[in-house]
C-alpha cells in the first residue's frame, strides 16, 4: 500500500450532475404519508385550547363509544420525559400534569379512519383548571412569579455570559460608537410535507416507525428509552422527506403515540398533521430582541462589541441551550472586533416551542450585527464593503472567541459581489426609492458538539462491492431534499472511476445502515463525505494492488480513470472497473469497506467553548437591490447576488440550488414571515393563506457566485452550503432599504407599514429641521 498514491479522483466531481434527483421531480417519490398498511388505524392528537392550564381530569368514554374508535391513550401511558439536549429533557410525549401552550399534545386517539379519529378527538373530556400565562417575550421577564422556568422560581430557560478582552476599554476609546436595538420575528419552516408517523408492531415483536424526521438516530434512542423498549426491538426507516429545513430535527409527539397506540392495538398506526398542527408543533426560528453595541475608529477598524439579547423560547427546551450560545458564538466571523461580550436570556413562554431553523441562532443577530457595520460605514462615511475588507480574519488563524478558522474565502466573496451587482457604479447613484445593500457571514460545516458525548463515529459508511461492478453505499445519513444521497454516490463514483448509475444509497434506515447523528448543523456533506471518502479509498487501493499484479507495474503508476484503471505512462495498457472489482475479489476475498469520521478536539477552553466550533467554516456575501415604493411602503427585492465559499463544489448544481434556495428564505422572512402568537395563545395565522411565503411570482432574481478555496480537511476540499448562504439576505435588504429612502428598519420583517411608519418618521424629522434652524 505504501507504494500506492494519493488518490485524486477520476474527475466526476465538480461536474454538473443530475442523476438520482430525477424520481424527486418526476413525482415517483413515495413519501411516508404514502405509506399504507393492511389494518392500518389513524391517529388524531387532542390538544390544549389554553396556553398554560393543569389537567385535572381526562375522560375518553364518549370517544371510545364511537363506533370505528380502537384505543386511546394519555399521559399516563408514557410518563418519561424526552428532550433532544439529554441534559434538558422537560417534555412528555402527552403532557402529563401542565399543558404549557394552546395546541399542546394531551390524549391520542387510534380510529378505523382519519375521519373518525378526528371526530373522536372532539369527544375526548379534558377538564382543566386555567393558569396564568405568558404569552410574549416581555411578560415572561416582567412576571418571574408564573415560574416555567427549573423550580418554578422564573421564566429562565438558559442564560449564557461570556467576555473576551477589554470590551469597556475600546468601547471608550472609539471614535465612533453605534448602539441599536433590534427585533427578529419567529418565523416556522413551512415544508410543502408536514410530519408524518406511521408505526407497526410485526408477528416477532419488532417496533418498526416510519418517520418524516431528519434524524433517524435521535429517534430511535428516545423511542427506545420513553417506551421502555431495547432498541434492538425497534427499527426507524426515514423515507425520502418533503422538505425540513431543522423543524423536524427531534422527535415529536406523534412517532410517540404512533408507536405506543400499534402497541396497544396490535395494529399499524399513521398520524398525518394537518397544516394547523404543524405550526402548532412548530420548533421554528426563535424571536430575538436584540441590543448591540459595536465601535469603530475612523479608519473603519472595529474595536468592540457588546450585545444583550433576549430570546423567546417557547413553551419546551428543544435545542435551546445551544441556541442561546448561538446567539452570540457565531458573530465572531467573518469581520470582527478585537474585544467582544454577550449576554443571552432565553426565556419559556406559553407559545409553540421554537428550535432550530436554517442558520439555528446565528440568523438574528447577524441581521443586527451586519446592520450596525452599515451605520458605522455611513457614520464614517466609508464604502461598507471597504469597512467588511479591513476587519475580515485571514485563513488558518482563530477568532477572539476560540473558534479554529481553516480555509477562507470571502475576500473573493466580497469582490464577486461587487463586481457582479455594479456595486461602485450604481451603489448610491441609483434613482429615488432603489438601493443596494451588502451583508457578509460564516457558518459551520458541522459541530464538534454531539448532543450526547461519546467517542464513537459521529458518521459512518459502509460500502459493499458487487462483482457485477454495483457500489452500493449504507448510510445513516438523512436525505431531506438537499441532495446528500447524490453527493455520496459522486464521491465513491469518482474515486473508483465508476459510471455514477453503477453506485447505489441507501440511507436512513437504523436496520441497514451505520450511525449518522442526522441532517442537522449543515454536517452532511463534510462529515458524511469525509467518511465516504475513507471508506472507498480502501476499496480503490484493493482494485489498484490487483491490477497492478496483473499489468506487473507498481501500484504508484496505476491511474484510476473514468471507467478503467490504466498505466499513466501508457494509458493503453489498461482494465475495466469492473474487471478491476473481480481481480481484487479474486485477490482480496468479497470486498467492501467501512468508513467514518469524528472531528478533532475543537473550540474554546471556557464553558461553552465547543458550541459554533466547527472543523470548517463556509463564509457568504449578498448584494441585494430592492425597491421601495415611497407612497406605500412595500418593498420589492428585485436582485440578490449570493457569493458562497463551499471549500469545492462537488454537484455545483446542487450548491448553487442550496445557495438560490437560501437567499429565498432569507428574503421570506425579510419581508412577509411572522410566526406571531396572541395574548390569547393563538396562533394568527396556522394557514397558508395567512401565514405569507413567496409564491414563484415573488421569488427575486437570484445570482448564485460559486467560491472555491478548497478546505484541507473537507471531502475533495468541500464545505457547507445549505444554510450559510441564508445568513446575510436580511441585513443586505434591510442596508439596501437605507440606501434606497434613508431609512432603517431595524424590526422584522420589513412589511409595508413598518417601512412606510418609518419613511413618515423621517419626513417629519426633516420636515422640522429647518424650523428648527429658524
Amino acid at each position: 500500500m505504501g507504494e500506492e498514491r494519493k488518490s485524486e479522483g477520476s474527475g466526476l466531481v465538480g461536474s454538473r450532475v443530475r442523476a438520482l434527483l430525477g424520481p424527486r421531480v418526476t413525482g415517483q417519490v413515495r413519501y411516508t404519508d404514502d405509506i399504507h398498511l393492511p389494518r392500518m388505524l389513524w391517529g388524531r392528537i387532542v390538544r390544549s385550547p389554553h396556553p398554560h392550564a393543569r389537567i385535572k381530569r381526562i375522560d375518553a368514554t364518549r370517544a371510545l363509544a364511537r363506533r370505528g374508535v380502537v384505543a386511546v391513550i394519555t399521559g399516563q401511558d408514557m410518563p418519561e420525559r424526552f428532550g433532544i439536549i439529554p441534559w434538558t429533557p422537560d417534555e412528555f410525549p402527552l403532557a402529563l400534569e401542565h399543558a404549557r401552550f394552546v395546541g399542546d399534545a394531551v390524549a391520542a386517539v387510534a380510529a378505523t379512519d382519519e375521519r373518525t379519529a378526528h371526530e373522536a378527538a372532539d369527544l375526548v373530556d379534558v377538564e382543566y383548571e386555567l393558569l396564568p400565562a405568558a404569552t410574549d417575550l416581555q411578560t415572561a421577564i416582567d412576571r418571574p412569579e408564573i415560574g416555567l422556568g427549573k423550580g418554578g422560581k422564573d421564566n429562565v430557560s438558559k442564560q449564557v455570559d461570556l467576555a473576551f478582552g477589554d470590551v469597556d476599554g475600546q468601547l471608550a476609546s472609539s471614535d465612533v460608537v453605534i448602539e441599536g436595538e433590534y427585533y427578529y420575528e419567529g418565523s416556522a419552516h413551512v415544508p410543502i410535507e408536514t410530519h408524518c408517523a406511521i408505526a407497526n408492531v410485526d408477528a416477532n415483536g419488532l417496533l418498526t416507525v416510519w418517520s418524516t424526521t431528519q434524524v433517524p438516530h435521535y429517534l430511535h434512542r428516545e423511542l427506545s428509552r420513553v417506551l421502555r423498549v431495547s432498541p434492538t426491538r425497534i427499527r426507524v426507516i426515514q423515507p425520502p422527506v418533503g422538505g425540513a429545513f431543522g423543524g423536524k430535527s427531534e422527535p415529536f409527539s406523534l412517532e410517540f403515540c404512533a408507536a405506543k397506540l400499534a402497541m396497544v392495538t396490535g395494529r399499524p398506526v399513521k398520524f398525518l398533521y394537518t397544516r394547523e398542527e404543524e405550526f402548532y408543533a412548530h420548533r421554528g426560528r426563535h424571536p430575538m430582541r436584540m441590543h448591540m453595541k459595536v465601535g469603530a475608529q475612523k479608519d473603519g477598524k472595529l474595536t468592540a462589541v457588546d450585545a444583550h439579547t433576549a430570546i423567546d423560547g417557547g413553551a419546551y427546551s428543544s435545542f435551546g441551550l445551544v441556541t442561546a450560545y448561538y446567539s452570540g458564538q457565531l458573530l465572531t466571523l467573518p469581520a470582527f472586533a478585537d474585544a467582544y461580550r454577550f449576554h443571552s436570556t432565553r426565556y419559556f413562554t406559553n407559545k409553540p416551542p421554537c428550535g432550530p431553523k436554517r442558520g439555528h441562532g446565528s440568523v438574528q443577530p447577524r441581521f443586527a450585527f451586519e446592520v450596525s457595520l452599515d451605520k458605522i460605514a455611513h457614520a464614517i462615511d466609508m464604502d461598507p464593503i471597504e469597512l467588511r475588507r479591513r476587519n475580515l480574519l485571514p485563513s488558518n488563524t482563530t477568532t477572539v472567541n476560540g473558534m479554529r478558522v481553516t480555509s477562507n474565502g470571502i475576500a473573493e466573496c466580497l469582490d464577486r459581489v461587487e463586481a457582479a451587482s455594479g456595486w461602485k457604479e450604481r451603489r448610491g447613484k441609483l434613482p429615488q426609492g432603489r438601493g443596494l445593500g451588502v451583508a457578509t457571514s460564516a457558518y459551520i460545516s458541522g459541530t464538534n458538539y454531539a448532543i450526547y458525548p461519546n467517542a464513537m463515529p459521529q458518521s459512518a459508511v459502509q460500502l459493499k462491492v458487487d462483482r457485477s461492478g454495483v457500489v452500493t453505499v449504507f448510510s445513516g445519513q438523512s436525505e431531506i431534499g438537499q441532495g446528500c444521497d447524490l453527493l455520496l454516490a459522486v464521491i465513491v463514483a469518482d474515486e473508483l472511476g465508476l459510471d455514477l448509475g453503477s453506485v447505489r444509497v441507501v440511507s436512513g434506515d437504523t436496520d441497514l445502515t451505520p450511525v449518522d447523528l442526522g441532517a442537522y448543523s449543515s454536517r452532511g456533506t463534510f462529515m458524511n463525505g469525509n467518511a465516504c471518502l475513507h471508506a472507498a479509498q480502501q476499496v480503490r487501493d484493493k482494485l489498484v494492488q490487483a491490477v497492478a499484479e496483473k499489468l506487473e507495474v507498481a501500484p504508484r503508476a496505476i491511474l484510476v480513470t473514468r471507467g478503467a484503471l490504466v498505466v499513466e505512462s501508457d494509458p493503453t495498457r489498461g482494465v475495466p472497473v469492473t474487471e478491476a472489482i473481480q481481480l481484487a475479489e479474486a485477490r482480496f476475498g468479497t470486498l467492501g469497506a467501512v468508513g467514518w469520521y469524528n472531528t478533532p478536539k475543537l473550540g474554546g477552553d471556557y464553558r461553552g467553548g465547543t458550541i459554533g466550533a466547527s472543523p470548517a467554516y463556509s463564509f457568504t456575501a449578498h448584494v441585494a437591490e430592492v425597491c421601495v415604493d415611497v407612497r406605500t411602503g412595500r418593498v420589492t427585492v428585485d436582485k440578490i447576488w449570493v457569493a458562497h465559499d463551499c471549500g469545492k463544489a462537488l454537484v455545483p448544481t446542487i450548491v448553487e440550488g442550496q445557495m438560490e434556495g437560501s437567499a429565498y428564505m432569507g428574503a421570506a422572512e425579510a419581508l412577509l414571515e411572522e410566526h406571531v402568537i396572541g395574548p390569547d395563545g393563538l396562533h394568527k395565522g396556522p394557514n397558508l393563506l395567512d401565514y405569507r411565503i413567496p409564491t414563484s411570482l415573488d421569488v427575486p432574481e437570484l445570482h448564485a457566485l460559486i467560491v472555491e478555496s478548497h478546505d484541507a480537511e473537507g471531502p475533495r476540499g468541500a464545505k457547507e452550503a445549505g444554510e450559510g448562504p441564508l445568513h446575510p439576505s436580511i441585513p443586505a435588504i434591510a442596508n439596501a432599504i437605507f440606501d434606497a429612502v434613508g431609512v432603517r428598519v431595524d424590526r422584522l420583517p420589513f412589511s409595508p407599514a413598518r417601512v412606510l411608519a418609518a419613511i413618515r418618521a423621517q419626513q417629519s424629522r426633516d420636515a422640522r429641521r429647518p424650523a428648527a434652524a429658524e
